[in-house]
């Protein structure tokens, strides 16, 4: 089992995709695609002393769509979590702790992926949104990073969620979504019978109960800058009141941290572009600094 202690090497690998966001307004692309150049140049990786495990290149984002046409880049965002899996794979098979800077959400398929090729694993979701919308629930489906839990606990097209036949790469038993806090999100994650915290009042005890199991191999963290509040980051593509403090978003990563089987973490959504000032890269780097740097990875 990997897990973050002072035996494990901490790498850093860039996943600068955005092809599972919307355009931002007509004629541009998703900024969410410079959050590791953001948070390389504030400082991350040589604060928390970690490998630089280079990037996984994405493929072009294409923004032409419409309803009716399936999920939004969704050929190219399959291939693209194959690529990203082997590279996580890699990693974890040489016993170290990933840290993924994202991109949008939907890079979670690849690192979904690598974990169960290897095993079962479950999934601590910390987000202001499911991210659950599906043909069961919503008239079509369309940009990935709004449906990246629905696909990987296997609500979707084949070719997403069955990669390698190998539906569903985290089991709904497996999974907790922390922090949702739309409403509508939180009927729809309610209705699944996934386990789910809404709003900022988070107990490390809920995700203990779903993630510190023996009959798994270990637990994945996926962080949404949008779990923070905006008045403190609004940097991201929907930013929702009710989030957490960087104080508290501090202490849940490193509660999270110390369970047993931590596999590895990713981080996605901060929009440099919505950033002129770099001030809310700077605060994510603290807050990923405050949360790993305790548990004293080499």
């Amino acid at each position: 089992m990997n897990s973050l202690t002072p035996d494990a090497l901490l790498v850093v690998l860039d996943a600068p995709s955005n092809l599972g966001l919307s355009p931002p307004v007509e004629g541009a692309v998703p900024g969410c695609y410079k959050n590791p150049w953001a948070l390389r140049d504030a400082g991350l990786v040589g604060r928390l002393g970690a490998v630089d495990a280079g990037a996984v290149v994405p493929p072009r984002y294409v923004a032409t769509w419409k309803p009716g046409d399936g999920v939004r880049n969704g050929r190219s965002i399959a291939a693209y979590s194959r690529r990203l899996a082997t590279r996580v794979s890699a990693h974890l098979e040489s016993g170290d702790f990933p840290l993924v800077l994202g991109g949008d959400c939907s890079i979670l398929l690849g690192p979904a992926l690598s974990l169960r090729r290897k095993g079962r694993y479950g999934l601590a979701y910390l987000d202001a949104h499911a991210d659950f919308r599906h043909l069961g629930n919503s008239a079509h489906v369309g940009a990935a990073a709004g449906e990246d839990l629905a696909l990987v606990t296997g609500r979707g097209d084949d070719y997403l969620t069955d990669i390698d036949g190998l539906r569903p790469y985290f089991r709904d038993e497996d999974v907790i979504v922390l922090g949702v806090r739309e409403d509508e999100d939180i009927r729809h994650i309610s209705e699944s019978g996934i386990a789910f915290t809404a709003g900022s009042d988070i107990s490390i005890a809920d995700a203990r109960d779903v993630l510190d199991r023996e009959d798994l191999d270990g637990f994945w963290i996926h962080v949404d800058a949008d779990i923070l509040d905006p008045s403190v980051l609004p940097a991201v593509d929907s930013p929702t009141p009710g989030g957490l403090d960087p104080a508290q978003l501090t202490e849940l990563l490193s509660d999270l941290l110390a369970l047993p089987g931590a596999t590895g973490l990713e981080v996605t959504i901060l929009d440099p572009d919505l950033d002129e000032d770099g001030s809310q890269a700077a605060l994510l780097t603290d807050i990923l600094a405050g949360a790993l740097k305790p548990h004293g990875v080499r």
